[in-house]
């Protein structure tokens, strides 16, 4: 080391350099997790998730009771979310509001399960088999652009307006939809893992009972989960011709009278009972498959 060249000191090792400010951190602190969040399909952690969706739920209700206590929106048009909760309360507890969310999961879980089961055999058939997808698809491609509601008179003349009839709107709005997924994805499954199979000396119906079926069976449940949200969808429509309890006709029979605060509450109603369908498949999901989480 030449003795006459001066040792340079990095500021960062000199003994009078002043540490980073609290704020400077937090500041770097929020600008990488912000980078973080915006990074496309960067992962975050369940508490990270649910404090987000917290957020935005909060935020939502927030700007709700600015515009409605500001006076910009007269409450004849938007009622507060607390006369909204108000009479959400009164109808489950004086007005047999609970009456009506039976009578629609009833017929939801009737057309759903007739159209899972139809949908799920025929969609894994037509996904794997070209014979099956050449004989259905174009049918079913046309059907699934027609709604079930344009189908409520004919039903009516089939069927009246009992039950049947409304489980029937289900059905129609549920089957079509979830086949061609359920198709969409059983074709989807890796031809490497069914090559391989026919390498090990699989038979076809070895390979499509035992190597197809299971590597589609996670994305048919998800199939399941999504098209559950059309059940929930059409129900209410149903229950809008000749029902006398349901969700849809407490809808119906509110703006009738004019009473926006109920219409708001059977809406957000629900949308809270989808909300709990939902979790309950994406738990079901994570308790079938582990393995792809």
């Amino acid at each position: 080391m030449n003795p006459d060249v001066p040792l340079r000191v990095p500021a960062s090792a000199s003994p009078d350099a002043a540490p980073a400010s609290p704020v400077k951190r937090d500041r770097r602190s929020a600008s990488h997790k912000l980078s973080r969040y915006l990074r496309p399909r960067a992962s975050l952690s369940p508490r990270e998730g649910w404090i987000i969706s917290a957020v935005g739920v909060a935020l939502f209700f927030a700007l709700w009771i600015a515009v409605t206590s500001g006076g910009f929106i007269q409450p004849f048009f938007l009622p507060s979310p607390a006369a909204v909760a108000t009479r959400l309360v009164s109808m489950l507890y004086t007005d047999g509001f609970l009456i009506d969310i039976w009578a629609s999961a009833y017929r939801i879980l009737g057309g759903f399960l007739i159209a899972a089961a139809l949908a799920v055999p025929i969609g894994v058939l037509m996904g794997n088999f070209r014979f099956f997808q050449a004989l259905f698809e174009p049918l079913f491609g046309a059907a699934r652009y027609m709604p079930a509601s344009a189908f409520i008179p004919l039903l009516i003349i089939w069927l009246g307006i009992d039950e049947g009839q409304k489980i029937s709107v289900v059905f129609l709005g549920v089957f079509f939809p979830l086949t061609l997924m359920i198709a969409d994805a059983s074709s989807t499954v890796s031809k490497d893992i069914v090559n391989s199979a026919y390498t090990l000396g699989a038979s076809s119906m070895q390979v499509f009972f035992r190597v197809l079926i299971p590597a589609s069976t996670p994305a048919i449940v998800d199939a399941l989960r999504i098209t559950v949200g059309l059940a929930w969808t059409y129900v209410i429509v149903a229950e809008l011709v000749g029902a006398q309890r349901g969700m849809g006709i407490a809808i119906l029979q509110a703006q009738r009278f004019l009473l926006t605060d109920q219409v708001i509450a059977g809406i957000i109603s629900v949308g809270v009972l989808g909300v709990i369908t939902d979790v309950g498949f994406r738990i079901a999901h994570r308790r079938l498959f582990p393995y792809m989480y």
